[in-house]
């Protein structure tokens, strides 16, 4: 009997896998472009890795160098720039998500408020073109508006007597991070409302009717009603932001950089790039890069845990 059971349930599987792929084929091959490029750019190259604990050798390739193992990252954490590094990353990337993560929170209640349709589309369009400017015309607009001698922005502060005459704002090390998070939530915010507004898209409108009746203003309809319809959203994406939480964006803190903000502008990408690449150490450069991948992947899987405990709802 038994081993007529295993074939009555080998066939039952093959019939149920048939069935499966004769219904949903459709939306694996929509998906087979995602997974080859997930595959090809992010698993494939993993194995480079070992490069952080090898000593390259140009003549014999990655693999072909000495095995040093833990040589590299111990040759960073001694390093006089791992301190600075790592703080000037956290304190970039930290105040990245205080100040920008909210913003596209607050910004889709308030146009979910938006009653007239056109007027509505209006405000969605115009707060989604900043995301579709480059980095490097983002960093130009900057240079324009905050130079020294013609900067729009800075003589206007300057005629406030908000700072000194021969202040060059670009090169101030207490004006990058402001400058590199403020602009960068401006560009950003409306394109990262999308998925908020998405979910309020789905909250029952009879709740608003309910609220007009009981009295409620808009504030208190944003609230009451809306807030708590976009949380396990919130949650989620604040979880994958504390993920990538050292992912400064290398692009804009490079073009931004110059030698006077070098102090706070020099995190772990562009480290990475100065020696790893510009000075040939690319053992030490990989070795600088994992360690990187590593913090952050342990502020995941931290965050998605402390979500799991105190709302109940995460990643996994």
């Amino acid at each position: 009997m038994s081993g007529k059971n295993k074939i009555s349930d080998s066939k039952s599987f093959a019939f149920r896998t048939k069935k499966y792929w004769e219904h949903n084929w459709q939306l694996w091959v929509m998906l087979l472009p995602a997974m080859l490029y997930i595959l090809i750019f992010c698993y494939v190259p993993m194995y480079g890795v070992q490069l952080a604990f090898r000593e390259y050798s140009f003549t014999e390739g990655i693999t072909g160098g000495k095995w040093v193992g833990l040589k590299y990252f111990k040759q960073y954490f001694e390093s006089p720039m791992f301190w600075p590094t790592l703080k000037n990353t956290f304190i970039i990337s930290l105040t990245s998500i205080v100040v920008g993560f909210p913003a596209p929170i607050i910004l889709a209640m308030i146009i979910n408020q938006l009653r007239n349709k056109k007027w509505k589309k209006v405000v969605q369009t115009t707060v989604y073109i900043p995301y579709f400017i480059s980095v490097v015309v983002m960093v130009s607009m900057i240079n324009v508006l905050f130079a020294n001698d013609s900067g729009v922005v800075g003589n206007f502060l300057k005629s406030l007597h908000l700072v000194a005459e021969d202040t060059n704002i670009l090169g101030k090390e207490s004006a990058f991070v402001p400058l590199y998070v403020l602009t960068g939530v401006w560009q950003s915010m409306g394109w990262n409302s999308i998925i908020y507004i998405a979910a309020l898209s789905s909250v029952d409108t009879q709740l608003y009717d309910a609220c007009r009746i009981d009295g409620a203003n808009r504030w208190q309809t944003m609230i009451h009603i809306d807030f708590p319809a976009i949380v396990p959203t919130i949650i989620i994406l604040l979880i994958m932001n504390m993920g990538g939480i050292l992912n400064v964006g290398f692009d804009k803190v490079f073009l931004m950089q110059n030698s006077l903000n070098l102090g706070v502008s020099q995190v772990i990408s562009t480290y990475v790039y100065t020696v790893g690449v510009k000075s040939a150490q690319f053992s030490f450069g990989a070795a600088v890069g994992l360690f990187n991948t590593v913090v952050n992947f342990v502020f995941l899987i931290v965050t998605n845990w402390i979500s799991k405990r105190s709302t109940g709802s995460g990643l996994m």
